[in-house]
C-alpha cells in the first residue's frame, strides 16, 4: 500500500550566495519569515536553529520555502534533481501584476503563456533556477 500524502510539508533549495538569493527572493515573493537565526543568538538557539545551515525559511501558505546556502555548482535543470519551481498565484491578473515585480527589479523573465489549464510566467533566480508564476484557470 502507498504512502497517503496530501501536500508538501516543504522545500529547500540551494543556493550559492545566501546574501544575493535572500535579497531576490524577499524583493520579488516577500514571503515572511518562517526560521532564521538572529545575529545575536545565544548558543542554545544556534544549536536549535542548526538545521538551517545558515540559511531561512519563509513560510508559503500551509508550507515552508527555505534557501540553504551550501551549493558549489550551478543549477541545472537537465541533471537529475529539480526541474522547476512553481508557486501558484490566483489568477491570470496576479500574473500581469507579477510582470511588473519582475520588471521593477530587473529579472528576466518570459512573457505570460497560455498552457491550456491555466497560464505560467517563467522566470529565474540568481542562481539560475527555473521558476515560475502558474494561475489555473476557472
Amino acid at each position: 500500500m502507498p504512502i497517503a500524502t496530501s501536500s508538501y510539508a516543504h522545500v529547500r533549495i540551494t543556493v550559492t550566495d545566501i546574501e544575493r538569493s535572500r535579497a531576490f527572493y524577499d524583493a520579488v515573493l516577500g514571503l515572511p519569515v518562517a526560521f532564521e537565526l538572529p545575529p545575536d543568538a545565544d548558543e542554545a538557539t544556534r544549536e536549535q536553529l542548526s538545521f538551517l545551515f545558515g540559511g531561512v525559511i519563509y513560510r508559503l501558505g500551509d508550507s515552508l520555502f527555505g534557501l540553504r546556502p551550501v551549493s558549489r555548482d550551478e543549477f541545472d535543470e537537465n541533471r537529475t534533481g529539480l526541474d522547476h519551481l512553481s508557486f501558484a498565484v490566483a489568477d491570470r491578473a496576479a500574473l500581469e501584476d507579477a510582470l511588473a515585480v519582475l520588471d521593477a527589479h530587473t529579472v528576466p523573465h518570459e512573457e505570460i503563456k497560455d498552457i491550456g489549464v491555466g497560464w505560467i510566467l517563467e522566470f529565474r533566480d540568481p542562481d539560475g533556477i527555473a521558476l515560475e508564476l502558474f494561475a489555473a484557470k476557472s
